[in-house]
C-alpha cells in the first residue's frame, strides 16, 4: 500500500469518526477535516521512535543454561 492509499484509509476512518452529515459546506470541511487527521497519523506513523530512558530501557538478562 503506497502513502497515497493509506492517507485515503486513514481519511476514511477519521470519516467515520466523524460521521459526516449535514450541508455541502459542512461536509467539505469535514472531509478537510479528515485529510488533516491522516496527514497527522502519517506524521506520527512515519516518526523516528524515541529513545527509551531510564527503567524500561533496562534489557533483561538471560541466564546460561545449565550444561
Amino acid at each position: 500500500m503506497n502513502e497515497q492509499d493509506l492517507r485515503d484509509c486513514f481519511a476514511m476512518f477519521a470519516s467515520l469518526r466523524l460521521g459526516l452529515d449535514g450541508t455541502q459546506e459542512v461536509m467539505l470541511a469535514s472531509a478537510e477535516r479528515c485529510y488533516r487527521f491522516a496527514d497527522a497519523m502519517l506524521k506520527a506513523r512515519n516518526a523516528e521512535p524515541e529513545q527509551e530512558i531510564g527503567i524500561v530501557a533496562a534489557k533483561p538478562r538471560r541466564k546460561a543454561k545449565d550444561a
